[in-house]
């Protein structure tokens, strides 16, 4: 965990976002499937920042894993799909993902030579440095009760640059301790496919990275990648263990009035 003066201060005066931002929403297939709640606490973030949230039905894929895998002619065709529904647009695309976010920022231009570097954005990259929030504005009149919070940072969100934007604003509701971790840059062992090809070591890191947080006291994992979530919740479930995982997103809607 990172030192105390990289997460946010609780704040008495919430910040309101008073422009109205219009931006297109993407969906990932994690999301999709699996983690719903999240997409919707996405679009309650946005709308309560008085964002005008536009969301097409055609998205897919990014195409990530055929662009792991090496099939870059299947990683292309997918891709296509998410360009022609999400980026032939001026508006901002925001997504729930850092992995997902990358894959488009990152992985787009190599699969397009000459590409230009497509306005994407994590969600907590997007609400701290597109519409400059630090302190998540608390709306709630019953507030959920305190807990200490173990925070885990994606190695896809490193990779796009992002730092502590997703902790800052967790870290700044008024019920949320925040502890401190061993490693706690370390994988997760997800990895993708990697978790399936090679499941013994995924597991193994993963475990370790479980252990670390039981040692630290907490009773939560947040983070902002599903797969990790996706992941961790996994061997939990499998070992019993007293935690539970939660998206970030899911966090800050619960700080919003119904």
């Amino acid at each position: 965990m990172p030192p105390d003066s990289n997460v946010a201060k609780k704040s008495d005066s919430p910040v309101r976002v008073e422009a109205r931002h219009r931006v297109r929403l993407m969906l990932t297939c994690l999301c999709d499937i699996y983690f719903g709640e999240v997409g919707i606490s996405t679009v309650k973030i946005l709308e309560h920042l008085n964002c005008e949230v536009l969301f097409d039905k055609e998205q897919t894929c990014c195409g990530q894993p055929p662009y792991n895998a090496g099939d870059w002619s299947a990683a292309r065709q997918v891709a296509g799909l998410t360009m022609r529904a999400l980026l032939e647009s001026e508006d901002p695309v925001v997504m729930p993902s850092a992995s997902c976010a990358a894959m488009i920022r990152e992985g787009y231009p190599v699969l397009y030579e000459g590409m230009m570097h497509p306005e994407v954005f994590e969600l907590g990259e997007f609400l701290v440095h597109q519409l400059k929030i630090r302190s998540w504005p608390v709306t709630t009149a019953n507030p959920p009760a305190k807990r200490r919070v173990a925070f885990h940072r994606a190695c896809h969100g490193r990779g796009i640059g992002l730092t502590n934007e997703q902790e800052m604003l967790v870290g700044s509701l008024p019920w949320i301790q925040l502890v401190r971790i061993a490693q706690g840059e370390q994988c997760c062992g997800f990895g993708g496919a990697f978790c399936a090809t090679h499941g013994a070591i995924s597991a193994g890191i993963g475990m370790e990275k479980l252990h670390n947080i039981m040692k630290a006291g907490a009773e939560e994992i947040v983070s902002g990648d599903m797969g990790c979530l996706l992941h961790l919740d996994g061997l939990i479930k499998k070992n019993k263990l007293p935690l539970r995982t939660r998206h970030f997103a899911e966090l800050l809607a619960e700080a919003i009035a119904p």
